[in-house]
């Protein structure tokens, strides 16, 4: 896997997450109103653990923007460091994107 796909993948694990996270406070905010002493204790676990998703969450969305703030620093150094050769890589994949879309 190269590192934009494991980026990729990062983001949408995140994005997964944070549905998840928000479907079951959706479920806890709607059955507020249940009584017992089964339910309570389920709430209860329940809020438990949403609260370290969503720190664990959090500490995962800074590992994924740190590493995304690397590889843009890191982008942008080689393109600084070697112009024409960016050029001509970006010329060379216009051209087979080009190629690519006009076959079709």
């Amino acid at each position: 896997m190269t590192e934009s796909s494991i980026v990729a993948a990062q983001e949408k694990l995140v994005s997964d997450l944070k549905s998840v996270i928000a479907d079951a406070e959706d479920m806890l905010h709607a059955t507020a109103d249940e009584a017992g002493d089964r339910v309570a204790g389920l709430r209860a676990r329940i809020t438990d653990r949403l609260h370290d998703a969503r720190l664990r969450l959090a500490e995962a969305e800074a590992v994924l923007l740190d590493k995304t703030r690397k590889a843009a620093k890191a982008t942008d150094q080689y393109v600084h460091e070697s112009p024409w050769q960016s050029v001509g890589i970006g010329v060379g994949l216009g051209f087979l994107l080009g190629f690519i879309l006009g076959r079709r």
